[in-house]
This record gives C-alpha cells, sequence and structure tokens, in this order.
C-alpha cells in the first residue's frame, strides 16, 4: 500500500500543484497590447546624417527691447492686440515718467533765456543814454581843475608880496591837485565807457550760454530717453508692459519682443562632440515637431564661432549639463509653412552631399 502511494499518488499531486501554479501565473499577467506612437519620432531623409535641435528666430534676431533709464511707466503706445502688427523704426512703445526732467528743461530753457539777454546786452554796451552824463562830469571836472589852477597860482604871487601865508598856498595847491587827478579819473570812466564791453567779458558770457545751452540739450536727451521707440522696422512679438508698473530694475526684464519675421531663422544647437562632423554648405531640412511631420528645407547663412553652454536639455538621463553647443544660423526657404518665433524644430544636415553636383 504504502509502495503504491509513493509510486503513483506523489507524482500525480506534484503534477498538479505545477498545473495549479502555471494556470495562476497566466491569470495574474496583464496582457498588454501593442500600440503606435501619438506622434512618430522625426526621421532623417539622408544616409549620413548629423542631428540637432533648432529653434525659430526673427532674421534680426528676437531684440529684447528695454527702457533706457529706470520709472514708472506712464504711457503704452501699444497692447497686447497690436502683437504681431509691423512697426517702423522710431515708433513709440512706451513712456516713463518724465515729470521731474521736464521741469528740470523748463528751469533751464529760462536759465538760457537769461543768459541770451545778458550777452545782447554787454554787446549793446556803452548804453547811448549813459554817455552825456559822462562827458558833463568830465567837463566838470576840467573846470574844476582850470579854477583850482587858477587859485593855486594867484596864492603862490601873493606868498611872494606876503598877502597871504605859505600854508595856504600850499593848501591852495594840493586841492589843484586832487582836482586834476579828479579829473583824470573822469576822463577814464568816459572812454571806459564808449569803449563798451571788453573782448574776455563777451568771452565769457558766450561760454556760459553754450554751457547753458548744452545743459538744455542733455536733459532734453533724457527726456527722448524716456520714450521708448522701436530700434528696427519689424513685427511686434510680445508686449509684457503695462501703465503703472516700474521698469529698469530688473536684470534680463523683457518688456517688448520685436522682430522681423518676413524672413525667419532656425538657430541650430550642434553639439561639442558634432563639431567636427559639422560642414557648412551641406543641405538641411527641419523637421516640425507635432503630429505635421513637414519637413522644411533650410539655407545656411553663418557659424557663430563662440561655443556656448548647452540651454536647451532633452532631459536624457545620460546627458550632461556641462555641454556645449555651436551654434549655427539657417534660413528657412519656405514662406508657406506655419513656423512661429520661439517654435523648436528638428533639424538633419546631410553629411554625405556632393556639393558640386547639387550646385549643378
Amino acid at each position: 500500500m504504502m509502495n503504491l502511494v509513493v509510486r503513483y499518488l506523489l507524482p500525480a499531486a506534484a503534477l498538479g500543484m505545477l498545473i495549479f501554479g502555471y494556470a495562476h501565473i497566466l491569470r495574474s499577467q496583464t496582457m498588454v497590447e501593442k500600440t503606435e506612437p501619438a506622434v512618430k519620432p522625426a526621421l532623417s531623409p539622408y544616409k549620413q546624417t548629423l542631428s540637432a535641435a533648432g529653434l525659430v528666430e526673427a532674421s534680426t534676431e528676437n531684440i529684447h527691447v528695454a527702457a533706457a533709464m529706470p520709472g514708472v511707466v506712464t504711457e503704452v503706445f501699444v497692447t497686447a492686440a497690436d502683437v504681431g502688427q509691423w512697426v517702423k523704426k522710431g515708433t513709440p512703445l512706451f513712456k516713463v515718467d518724465d515729470r521731474h526732467l521736464e521741469a528740470q528743461w523748463k528751469q533751464q530753457m529760462a536759465n538760457v533765456a537769461w543768459m541770451e539777454q545778458q550777452l545782447k546786452k554787454l554787446e549793446a554796451m556803452p548804453r547811448q543814454e549813459e554817455l552825456p552824463p559822462a562827458r558833463a562830469k568830465e567837463k566838470a571836472a576840467a573846470s574844476h581843475y582850470r579854477m583850482m589852477k587858477d587859485q593855486a597860482e594867484r596864492a603862490l604871487s601873493l606868498v611872494k608880496s606876503g598877502a597871504t601865508s605859505k600854508e595856504e598856498a600850499i593848501q591852495r595847491e594840493q586841492l589843484m591837485e586832487t582836482a586834476y587827478h579828479q579829473w583824470l579819473q573822469a576822463q577814464a570812466e568816459l572812454a571806459l565807457l564808449e569803449a563798451g564791453t571788453w573782448d574776455k567779458d563777451l568771452e565769457v558770457s558766450r561760454a556760459a550760454l553754450v554751457l547753458a545751452q548744452a545743459q538744455v540739450q542733455q536733459t532734453q536727451t533724457e527726456r527722448e530717453r524716456a520714450v521708448v521707440r522701436a530700434p528696427i522696422d519689424g513685427h511686434l512679438l510680445k508686449v509684457n508692459v503695462r501703465p503703472g508698473e516700474y521698469v529698469g530694475a530688473q536684470p534680463g526684464q523683457t518688456l517688448i519682443v520685436l522682430g522681423d519675421t518676413t524672413k525667419l531663422h532656425v538657430r541650430v544647437d550642434v553639439d561639442e562632440h558634432d563639431i567636427p562632423r559639422f560642414k557648412p554648405q551641406r543641405p538641411a531640412h527641419a523637421v516640425l515637431r507635432g503630429f505635421d511631420r513637414r519637413q522644411v528645407s533650410l539655407s545656411f547663412v553663418r557659424i557663430e564661432p563662440f561655443v556656448t553652454p548647452k540651454k536647451s536639455l532633452t532631459g536624457d538621463n545620460t546627458e550632461r549639463v556641462d555641454t556645449r553647443v555651436m551654434q549655427v544660423i539657417y534660413a528657412v526657404d519656405a514662406t508657406d509653412v506655419p513656423l512661429f518665433v520661439g517654435q523648436q524644430v528638428d533639424v538633419f544636415i546631410d553629411l554625405a552631399a556632393d556639393l558640386s553636383s547639387s550646385a549643378k
């Protein structure tokens, strides 16, 4: 009986347990259906390819317009509704509070007017109304001198005859000498008045006027800097400024983005490990990300030889943050492709293309 159990029942029980375990495993596993990716990865159209990431930008590059001076924004001449519109160079964009500059400008303008009048006064010298009194004063001094001279001569003759004292004669001579010098002073004052303003005084007055005018021009320049204008002809890409906001204090503050989008460029980041493989003037295509995998033909424009740290990371765990890239600029040949500034594209550069045959 024992041999029957060992020989038949134990193997049958083991086989049953094996079948039960296998069935349990099959029931506990979830079958995952194989699905296609929502967006197919971009594929290179070339046999030998250099792949890179690109960023769409304006042909003039994206110009971040900032305020030339800090202050509170009082007026905004373009709004978010104007984004995409074409603006001419010099078009006012927004204005910073410049009331203190306006008050300073008015004060300096009044100072210039005062300086101009002072210069005109000096240039008009001598004043014709002042000449007759000065001449009369000179004649009166001459008459007084002649009278004192006559009295001194009489006193001297009387001293010889003993009719007057020597002391009185000396006093008469001193009065004559005083009258003579008063006459000379009146003559000098008349000559100075008739000569007009000294040339050096005119030069000093003219220099002061030039200085005052320069101060007015400086303040006027500061007032003009308070109005931020478009530096180039281009499209408004972004407006991020409103009345009442304080601008000019934060570094890198983006207020208005401007650029010419009639011709788009793609800024391509070529990894530093791929720089030796890169060849300019080779055919290149950009592939739009998203459901539209349309290819856009690119034309080489230039290389920016300064290798910079990589800013756009892919998120791959094997990617190093100290990677550096060389930026290459390509022009977008197509004009009917829905590209927008700031859009990322995948760029493929043909390394095996024959430039001589392609040129033909």
